[in-house]
């Protein structure tokens, strides 16, 4: 992901944070060749603010994830916080539970289709304790 973020996931990630012109150097990637790149990186999670030509495009593989931002890329500083959030969600949490699912992260919501079914399913993010109590 560019816009500067990868550095800021890597601070918290526990994983390894690439870039994807990194898994095929000095070419031009197109979208349409970035699956075929995810399936030969071992159970990769791919992270992008281009949800018009990934999110209800592909068809959900097995062996990755596609998370796609809903931020325009002004606003693309977000996406690490926005990440962070997703990946504390129960369908998220683990590599294993991400796999086989393309993802659209809101503001409001999180949506996903999975290799199973291409039903949109919606979580809602947790609401923040109000100040003064506790969880």
């Amino acid at each position: 992901m560019s816009y500067g973020v990868q550095a800021s996931i890597a601070r918290w990630y526990r994983g390894v944070v690439t870039d994807i012109t990194q898994l095929r150097p000095h070419t031009v990637i197109r979208d349409e060749a970035i699956p075929m790149l995810l399936r030969a990186v071992s159970r990769p999670t791919f992270v992008t603010i281009n949800v018009t030509d990934f999110w209800r495009r592909l068809t959900p593989d097995p062996r990755f994830c596609i998370v796609c931002c809903a931020v325009p890329h002004t606003r693309a500083q977000e996406v690490p916080d926005l990440l962070r959030r997703v990946l504390t969600l129960e369908p998220f949490r683990t590599r294993s539970r991400r796999l086989g699912k393309i993802v659209r992260v809101s503001r409001q919501h999180v949506q996903y289709y999975t290799t199973d079914t291409h039903t949109i399913h919606l979580v809602a993010w947790p609401k923040a304790p109000r100040q003064g109590q506790s969880k």
